[in-house]
């Protein structure tokens, strides 16, 4: 998971190469981000410890860089917003996500992730926007498709990594749609923010719970950890800002049901992950939920 802005600005015009190269990036990165954190588990990073320094260091990178070319820092009222986005996005979101990829594969991790879009339009649904009548079909698809995916005896993980993922998509989902109209600082400076104060909360809950390295991590998991940093934190999200401000939000956000086919690609190429035929068609009614949300969205926008 990335982290979430709500500055908006103007869309301008881009040249269809860079939107392609921009939407390439973040599809790959952003779906190869679930192998990853499977890598680096694999290679001895304690799960809340692996976000919690990855997030300390990409978002203190960041900062810095932002400082340095002449950015202000967030205002008091800023941070706060940014500590509650921090510890619902990344220290709920993004922590539980590493958890759960302790038994559940990074595939179905992706796909189970995605259902986030069912539960913003479920919290937007409670802030008093109304859903339409296809943003109602799409709920109510990938939600069958949801149950049906946990249901089943074929489900390769525990149920508390089912659970732990649920819990990630809930509070991801919840802390997007409250961050809607709060006081932001710019979009990048917006993402440091969230990085520090979400890995700092990270980083104390691994240590509370008794995470420890019980020794250097592996070749793999060092890898697989920068690769977090470096493009999956700090070029994944880059890639994202220069679409919203290019390109419309649907657009921008489709990432939402590309990366899970790009992540079970990857995991069955790179890490050997098997899917039975219900796995297969409950994936396929999450991420058919996920797309007419989306086109819901889009004919949303049109009429207005």
């Amino acid at each position: 998971m990335a982290t979430s802005s709500t500055s908006t600005a103007a869309t301008r015009a881009a040249p269809a190469s860079g939107v392609a190269l921009a939407l390439g990036s973040l599809y790959l990165i952003w779906g190869s981000t679930y192998l990853a954190i499977r890598f680096a588990l694999e290679g001895g990073f304690p799960p809340f410890l692996l976000g919690g320094i990855r997030f300390v260091v990409a978002g203190g990178l960041l900062f810095a860089y932002l400082r340095w070319r002449g950015v202000p820092t967030p205002s008091r009222a800023q941070w706060r917003n940014l500590a509650v986005m921090g510890a619902l996005l990344l220290g709920c979101g993004n922590g539980l996500v590493n958890y759960g990829e302790l038994s559940v594969s990074s595939g179905m991790t992706a796909v189970i992730v995605s259902s986030s879009a069912l539960w913003m339009g479920v919290f937007a649904a409670l802030r008093g926007e109304r859903p339409t009548a296809m943003e109602w079909t799409g709920l109510i698809i990938g939600f069958l498709g949801v149950l049906w995916l946990s249901a089943g005896g074929g489900f390769t993980g525990t149920p508390l990594g089912l659970a732990a993922l649920l819990g990630a998509s809930l509070a991801w989902s919840f802390g997007s749609i409250w961050s809607r109209g709060r006081d932001l600082p710019s979009p990048f400076m917006a993402a440091a923010g969230q990085m520090l104060c979400g890995g700092a909360l990270m980083c104390g809950v691994g240590l509370g719970v008794g995470e420890r390295f019980d020794g250097l991590p592996s070749a793999q998991g060092i890898v697989a950890f920068w690769y977090l940093v470096v493009l999956g934190s700090l070029a994944g999200f880059s890639a994202y800002v220069w679409l919203l401000h290019h390109v419309r939000p649907a657009l921008a956000t489709s990432y939402a049901y590309v990366n899970p086919a790009i992540a079970v690609l990857l995991g069955a190429l790179l890490a050997h992950e098997r899917f039975g035929l219900h796995e297969l068609l409950a994936m396929g009614v999450i991420l058919s939920g996920v797309v007419a949300i989306n086109l819901a969205k889009v004919v949303r926008a049109k009429a207005a």
